[in-house]
């Protein structure tokens, strides 16, 4: 192959040609540095690179056992994981030049399972709204979205296969959406977040970024230690998914981009799934919005506690409006809105009652203009609800700029919505 070739490889496709020693790490790295070494100038999507350390560990890689899942595979790490053998500054100059001693529990098990890392990718600070420097690909006037920022654009700009993301409103879907890749957040609690920088335990979830629905799938895998999440089969026409449609009460919001999108995408999959039907939105959904904005405001301002007393100076304003507002709230509040999240997760279950999937828009439009990170509208209700959740992008808007739409899956049964995910992507793709 040639290196556009390699650098055209989805992770999955990549794994394979691996795993069989048909293809080598150590090329495979070469050909994304190369393309690393061509856009990055343009994309600032990584934080830290280290080619050397890198091509060293694939040359191991290629000399070695296969060591599992991963094996081989380049990937990028978002820069709120610790990581021992680069610096993790959570994209704040706060913790310029800190480097933790050990590696955070999701990258481990990325690197056991032998995935090559090649560097951090840019997050915004401390995964909130001020953005990085990184860039849309597909039009570097544009928004990638955040805060995942530097993986989605990565992996979306063929700079890698395969990246790590979190997310706490809207950080995997939302980027994934702007970027034009698949973004996969497991359901909340199947992924050890271990030395990743803490905001909302409430909702935080380790998810990531890939080309395919099968990408994403091996590194839920590897991240959950459920292979059923790599293993799956293709479902056949028979065996299609019960799709609920669900334009949540924010359809409003949603601009003419994601109406052609849901129009697309209704009719075809109308034809196509055995049982497709309107969801009947449940009763006050509508407030998950403010529950999801309030629980993350409070749990933020306290898991920041440290930043927001020793180094106020260092944050940027929407950040310390947030601490503030956040610190100026009860904790008796807290306890409710909490009490208030454990009776939507019980009753939330009776949406899929008769869906197996519900498909929903992911974004309230293409990526914007500028460097503001875009609106989570559309994926506070899940993050909120701590539901499994797959952005799928398969046509586009204006100025030629990505557009999809995102399945939301039962809690726990990811395993099933990345099989209905890759039923319903082909279809959509065409």
């Amino acid at each position: 192959m040639n290196t556009s070739q390699l650098q055209a490889l989805n992770a999955s496709q990549a794994a394979a040609l691996l795993t069989r020693r048909e293809l080598k790490s150590e090329d495979l790295v070469r050909a994304c540095l190369e393309r690393i070494t061509e856009r990055e100038g343009d994309i600032h999507a990584f934080a830290q690179l280290d080619p050397d350390a890198a091509l060293s560990t694939a040359r191991a890689l290629d000399a070695g056992p296969v060591r599992g899942l991963l094996h081989g595979l380049p990937m990028g790490i978002k820069d709120l994981f610790d990581t021992a053998d680069f610096d993790t500054t959570y994209g704040s100059s706060v913790y310029a030049g800190y480097r933790p001693r050990t590696d955070a529990s999701p990258v481990a098990l990325c690197r056991e399972a032998g995935a090559v890392v090649l560097g951090k990718t840019v997050s915004t600070e401390f995964a909130y709204f001020t953005p990085g420097p990184t860039r849309n690909p597909h039009n570097t006037a544009h928004t990638p979205g955040g805060s995942s920022s530097g993986s989605a654009a990565a992996v979306a700009d063929h700079m890698l296969p395969l990246a790590l993301g979190t997310q706490t409103a809207g950080s995997i879907i939302r980027p994934a959406a702007y970027c034009g890749v698949v973004g996969f957040k497991p359901s909340l609690g199947r992924v050890s977040s271990g030395g990743v920088k803490s905001l909302s335990p409430t909702m935080d979830i380790v998810g990531g970024f890939g080309r395919s629905v099968r990408d994403v799938g091996l590194l839920g895998a590897v991240l959950t230690g459920d292979t059923r999440l790599s293993g799956w089969s293709a479902l056949s026409a028979s065996d299609s998914p019960r799709i609920g449609f669900f334009q949540t009460p924010s359809w409003p919001q949603a601009d003419t981009d994601v109406q052609r999108a849901w129009e697309q995408a209704t009719r075809v999959l109308s034809a196509q799934a055995k049982d497709c039907q309107d969801v009947i939105t449940p009763e006050n959904f509508a407030d998950l919005i403010q529950l999801q904005k309030d629980v993350m405001t409070f749990e933020m301002a306290r898991a920041l506690s440290h930043e927001r007393i020793h180094h106020r100076v260092r944050l940027s304003t929407p950040l310390n409006s947030l601490l503030d507002d956040g610190m100026a709230m009860t904790g008796a509040s807290h306890a409710a809105n909490l009490s208030t999240v454990a009776d939507w997760r019980q009753r939330i279950d009776a949406l899929f009652e008769n869906h197996d999937v519900l498909l929903t828009p992911s974004t309230t439009g293409i990526a914007p203009e500028g460097t503001a990170t875009g609106d989570p509208l559309f994926c506070r209700s899940w993050s909120i609800l701590g539901l499994p959740s797959v952005h799928l992008p398969f046509t586009t808007g204006k100025n030629g700029l990505p557009v999809g739409l995102q399945l939301v899956g039962r809690f726990g049964q990811d395993h099933h919505l990345l099989a209905a995910a890759h039923w319903v992507h082909e279809h959509l793709k065409g």
